[in-house]
C-alpha cells in the first residue's frame, strides 16, 4: 500500500513539457491522488494494481506515462515498431463507449506531439472495415473491446506480439460481463515481457486471481471507497407499484438539470419512459438496442444538457464521464452488488458533490442490504413525505432489520450463502 505527500504540481511527477503543456491547457491544476500515488511508479516501469472510483482520473493515470514512454523511445525502436500491424500499447476496455472516450482522452493529452503517435479505437456495433482500415501499418496505442480486439487478430488486422504495456482498464466489469475466455485468450498471445497496469473499482475472486497471473511485483494502491464528502447517498423506501410516482414526483420537485436513471432492462427503458412521459416529463433512453450511432447522440445530447432525463441499462455504469452530473437513480437495483458502486460513480466525479438515490419497495429490501454488506455501507432508510410506506410494510421492513439467532449447536461453522454465490453472476439482458 503506498502513500504520499500530494504534490503541488503535474511537474513534480516527473511529465514532460508537452504534456504539463497539455494539461495546463486543459486547467488540470493538482493531481488527482490516485494521479499523484501512480504516476510515478507507472512512469519508472512498475506494474501496477489501482482501486478507485470511476471519475478519480485514472486515464490520465495510465495515459500520460504510457504517452511519455513512447514519445522518448529511441528512434531504432519506433524504425522497427513502425513496420507490420504492430501494437505497443493496448487498453483494454468493457464496453464501446469506454473505449471511444479512453482514446479521445489520449488523443487529446497528445496534442503536442503533433501527430508522432498514433492512437486508434476498436469496439464492436460499428464496421470492422473501417477499424481494419485504421489499423493498417500498426498502431502505438490501441483502446480495445476485447471480443471486436479478436475478431480483428483473426482477420490478421493486427498483432500483440510487441505490447510493451498492458492496461485493464474496469477490470471486475470486464470479468462480470463475461469477457473471462476472451481475456484470457488475448493474454495468450501476448509477450511475457511487459508493464501490466490493471485498475478495478471493486475486487472479486476473479480479478484477484488475474493479478496474482499477470502482476509481476506490482504497486498497490487502493483509494475505491466511496468519499462522503462528495458523494451523498440515500435510500427510499416506497410501496410497490408507485416508485414511478415517486420518481416524478423527485424529479419535478428538485428540478435537477441532469438525472441519471438506472434500470435493468431494455423494455424497462422504454416503459418507464412512457410513464414519465404521462406525468409531464421527457425523457431519453439509451441501452444495448440502440446502433452506436444512435448512442453516441443520445450521450452527447445528455452530456450537453439538451437531455435532462436519461434512462439506460447497466451498458452506461461505465464510460459515461460528465461534469457535475447532480444525481443518479437506481430504480431498480443492480443485479450485481458491485455494479452499485460503479453506478453511482456517475456522480460526485473529481471531488464535485453528487448525489445518488436508490429506491426500494419490500421485494427490494433483502437485496439491497446484500448491496450494503458487499460494499461496506449502511444507510438509513428514508421515506418521503406523501409516500410513506404502508404501516403493516413498515413493520416488516423493521423485523427485516433485526440480527437473525443463531440456530442452536451452530457453532462457529459458516453457512454457505446462496445469494453470495450468485451474486457476481451477470445476466446479460441489457
Amino acid at each position: 500500500m503506498i502513500t504520499t505527500t500530494m504534490p503541488a504540481n503535474f511537474a513534480e511527477l516527473g511529465l514532460i513539457p508537452p504534456l504539463l503543456a497539455r494539461l495546463t491547457e486543459m486547467e488540470y491544476q493538482q493531481p488527482t491522488p490516485i494521479q499523484a500515488q501512480a504516476i510515478p511508479s507507472v512512469l519508472a516501469g512498475c506494474d501496477l494494481i489501482a482501486g478507485a472510483n470511476t471519475g478519480s482520473g485514472k486515464t490520465a493515470t495510465f495515459a500520460l506515462p504510457m504517452l511519455q514512454h513512447l514519445f522518448e523511445q529511441p528512434q531504432s525502436n519506433k524504425t522497427q515498431s513502425s513496420k507490420g500491424n504492430y501494437v505497443t500499447g493496448l487498453i483494454l476496455v468493457p464496453t464501446r463507449e469506454l473505449a471511444k472516450q479512453v482514446a479521445d482522452s489520449i488523443k487529446s493529452y497528445a496534442v503536442h506531439f503533433n501527430g508522432a503517435i498514433k492512437t486508434v479505437a476498436v469496439f464492436g456495433g460499428v464496421s470492422a472495415n473501417t477499424q481494419m482500415l485504421a489499423l493498417r501499418g500498426g498502431t502505438d496505442i490501441l483502446v480495445a473491446t476485447p471480443g471486436r480486439l479478436l475478431d480483428l487478430i483473426s482477420s490478421n488486422a493486427i498483432k500483440l506480439d510487441r505490447v510493451k504495456t498492458l492496461v485493464l482498464d474496469e477490470a471486475d466489469r470486464m470479468l462480470s460481463l463475461g469477457f473471462t475466455d476472451e481475456l484470457s485468450a488475448l493474454l495468450d498471445l501476448l509477450p511475457n515481457n511487459k508493464q501490466t497496469l490493471l485498475f478495478s473499482a471493486t475486487f472479486p475472486e476473479q480479478v484477484q486471481a488475474l493479478t496474482q497471473e499477470l502482476l509481476n511485483d506490482p504497486v498497490e494502491i487502493q483509494l475505491q471507497s466511496a468519499d462522503a464528502s462528495t458523494l451523498v447517498q440515500r435510500v427510499f423506501t416506497v410501496n410497490k407499484g408507485e416508485k414511478t410516482a415517486l420518481l416524478a414526483h423527485l424529479i419535478k420537485q428538485h428540478q435537477w438539470q441532469q438525472a441519471l436513471i438506472f434500470v435493468n432492462a431494455k423494455n424497462s427503458c422504454e416503459h418507464l419512459a412512457d410513464k414519465l412521459s404521462k406525468r409531464g416529463i421527457t425523457a431519453e433512453v439509451f441501452h444495448g438496442d440502440k446502433g452506436q450511432g444512435a448512442r453516441t447522440r443520445v450521450l452527447e445530447a445528455f452530456k450537453s444538457g439538451e437531455i435532462e432525463v436519461l434512462i439506460a441499462t447497466d451498458i452506461a455504469a461505465r464510460g459515461l464521464d460528465i461534469e457535475k452530473l447532480p444525481v443518479v437513480i437506481n430504480f431498480d437495483l443492480p443485479r450485481s452488488p458491485s455494479d452499485y458502486m460503479h453506478r453511482i460513480g456517475r456522480s460526485g466525479r473529481a471531488g464535485e458533490v453528487g448525489l445518488a438515490l436508490s429506491l426500494i419497495d419490500y421485494e427490494d429490501y433483502h437485496h439491497f442490504k446484500i448491496i450494503e454488506k458487499k460494499n461496506k455501507v449502511r444507510l438509513e432508510r428514508e421515506q418521503v413525505e406523501g409516500f410513506e410506506v404502508d404501516e403493516t410494510i413498515s413493520d416488516a421492513l423493521l423485523a427485516l432489520d433485526k440480527p437473525m439467532a443463531k440456530p442452536e449447536g451452530s457453532g462457529k461453522k459458516k453457512r454457505k450463502n446462496k445469494a453470495s454465490v450468485n451474486e457476481d453472476i451477470w445476466l446479460r439482458n441489457y
